[in-house]
């Protein structure tokens, strides 16, 4: 094709050579194939809201890695994969300790949204995309012809997946997915992510010592796991590879085309911030409640400095209270669950959102954030799941994961209290059911 990017190269490897010092938790594996289902909830923030890190119980490992090695190989071969690419895809790979521990941590203490708000928005971050969008934006008017997703959602996933490319990860992806496959707590997972990456290896769009990412395996500038971009990624410069690590071009156009099979509406919002009336019945905020954006107007919500093109009444909205009733309150629309598909963390979605918003001058919370509110650490998240479900309450699993299980338990205890029933899981009712017999 026609490429007017072609005689900008020298764009492509953008601030190659500011790369930031990297934690082990801080990258993980981000644009999983869309999938359906309600999103996770807000109220707390893990350190790497892509991928779960709360540790679950582990096999003991039967087979030493060489022996494993041994297995998948055959494995590897029969699927199609070359045995020169194999051999020198596992070229001196042992199991890496680190993507272990980082695997198996739970941390105790999360982020509550607000601050991860705080510094998804943060000042250098608006600045360093407002800057990045005049570069790219001839590459970035192509893109949004193309694939219909607007460049400032692309820019907002590109600063906060890997700080506009200067983050992408520095572990070798196959060494990572061969110690999560060989003894990780998602084998299957990771034995099908390390094929994926052996058959992108065979189709030479990146040599095995480029490869590299997350201890999770995401890779790239918008960290795609192997089977994601094996399924989205587009070569966009024309150069003959899908080159999401060096090629700027290439993976704005992966993350638009994944959006767009997400089911990305061209045009419309991903939602505004609303004020509910006096009385609103709180357990309407829920990511399973869908209605009509009309219906939601009807309720007596009233939208806060929203956008001419949220207005249609037609489009299906949810309401989102990140922070409880004492916080702000969205209505969230289908472009939002696009980005749910692509992280599948309201915390996310919604720094994508408002820091697309920051970088034309908008994106401001007009509500206020509960601050003062103590946040629960995941024992204490354990705890309440533990008195929740002695009391009549069931959530499920004690994991301290807060699912639409919890949720409704926590609405059925607030109900029983007379409080509202946001589904909010907080210390104030932690506190109370440590009083109850």
């Amino acid at each position: 094709m026609s490429n007017p990017i072609a005689d900008r190269q020298s764009r492509r490897r953008l601030l190659n050579g500011s790369a930031l010092l990297l934690t082990l938790i801080q990258l993980s594996a981000c644009a999983e194939p869309p999938m359906s289902g309600a999103p996770a909830p807000a109220a707390q923030v893990q350190p790497a809201p892509s991928a779960a890190v709360a540790a679950a119980p582990v096999a003991e490992v039967q087979q030493s890695f060489s022996e494993w090695r041994d297995g998948f190989r055959r494995e590897a071969l029969a699927a199609g994969i070359d045995s020169a690419t194999f051999e020198r895809a596992f070229a001196g790979v042992t199991p890496d300790p680190a993507v272990i521990r980082a695997d198996r941590s739970q941390p105790e203490f999360t982020r509550p949204v607000w601050e991860y708000l705080d510094s998804a928005a943060s000042l250098p971050r608006v600045r360093n995309g407002q800057r990045l969008l005049a570069e790219h934006a001839e590459t970035l008017s192509i893109i949004e012809q193309r694939y219909g997703v607007e460049r400032n959602t692309l820019v907002a996933i590109w600063g906060m997946e890997s700080n506009f490319g200067a983050n992408t990860g520095n572990m070798s992806v196959i060494r990572s997915l061969a110690t999560l496959a060989h003894e990780g707590r998602r084998p299957q997972f990771a034995h099908d992510q390390l094929l994926a990456a052996l058959s992108i290896l065979e189709h030479g769009d990146v040599q095995p010592q480029r490869m590299q990412g997350s201890w999770a395996g995401a890779m790239g500038q918008t960290q795609f796991i192997p089977t994601t971009y094996q399924r989205y990624a587009v070569d966009f410069d024309g150069d003959g590879r899908r080159d999401i690590w060096d090629s700027t071009a290439d993976a704005l156009a992966s993350t638009a085309n994944y959006l767009q099979a997400s089911g990305w509406q061209t045009g419309q919002s991903w939602g505004m911030e609303v004020r509910l009336p006096e009385g609103f019945d709180y357990a309407l905020a829920d990511p399973e409640q869908r209605k009509p954006l009309s219906e939601w107007l009807a309720l007596g919500i009233r939208p806060l400095n929203a956008p001419p093109q949220a207005a249609a009444g037609a489009q299906s909205a949810s309401l989102l209270l990140p922070a409880g009733h004492n916080g702000p309150a969205f209505l969230v629309l289908d472009n939002f669950r696009s980005i749910l598909k692509y992280n599948n963390s309201t915390a996310y979605a919604l720094a994508i959102s408002l820091l697309g918003e920051r970088f034309g001058g908008g994106g401001m919370i007009y509500g206020s954030w509960p601050r003062w509110e103590r946040q629960l650490s995941r024992s204490e998240r354990i705890e309440l799941q533990e008195r929740l479900s002695q009391h009549g309450h069931e959530t499920g699993a004690a994991d301290g994961i807060i699912g639409a299980n919890t949720r409704r338990a926590v609405r059925a205890s607030q109900q029983q209290l007379g409080w509202p029933t946001d589904g909010y899981p907080n210390y104030r009712l932690l506190e109370q059911l440590r009083q109850l017999p």
